[in-house]
């Protein structure tokens, strides 16, 4: 069963972001720099969801900064591959720093009232191995799977419209552990899909 996802859209993604992508790297900045980045955009972005469980405008910032870390996360494959910079600590620095970034950004969903930190951690959990599932695709046999229904740029999406809702001040906090119970079965729908994906001939 072929199940849409945000996935699907990362070819006409990828061509609205090819001349920023060219301008990055005249100036000389390397697919490496983009991955950290994105790194210390998604700590930057955890802590401005705790700035908005008081502030509630934070969490536009929020919403606006997931956009970025998204064209980020695409900027740094499509430049390694582009310009030939391809290297396997990119490739190691590009994996590990994706659960990272989701980790750092949705961590503090445990601090919204009514969510139970238990939840939250079997999110971050089945977060973790659904992205390593999509790597044992590359190992085993050869194609990195990226199957959904909750991949990055699912969760990416789902995060966004959340912190839209908070912040536009719609009570969505008595909702929040029902859109949890959603992604988690997104998420192990998700990882079954690439691993059966993945041991298909």
């Amino acid at each position: 069963m072929n199940v849409p996802s945000t996935y699907d859209l990362k070819p006409v993604f990828q061509r609205m972001l090819t001349p920023l992508m060219q301008r990055l790297r005249n100036a000389g900045v390397t697919p490496n720099v983009l991955t950290w980045l994105a790194i210390v955009l998604s700590g930057g972005l955890g802590y401005a969801f705790v700035l908005g469980l008081t502030n509630r405008y934070w969490f536009f910032a929020v919403a606006s900064g997931l956009l970025v870390r998204m064209a980020l996360n695409a900027l740094d494959g499509m430049m390694a591959r582009t310009f030939n910079l391809t290297s396997r600590g990119g490739a190691v620095l590009n994996e590990l720093g994706d659960v990272v970034s989701d980790a750092l950004v949705i961590w503090p969903l445990a601090l919204v009232p009514g969510v139970h930190v238990g939840w939250v951690a079997a999110l971050l959990w089945l977060t973790a191995l659904n992205e390593f599932a999509g790597v044992l695709g590359a190992s085993v046999s050869a194609e990195r799977r990226y199957e959904g229904p909750m991949g990055k740029s699912d969760r990416t999406l789902v995060w966004g419209v959340f912190c839209l809702l908070m912040g536009a001040g719609v009570a969505v906090e008595p909702y929040a552990t029902y859109g949890v119970y959603a992604v988690l079965i997104g998420l192990l729908w998700s990882t079954a899909r690439r691993v059966r994906r993945t041991l298909t001939p």
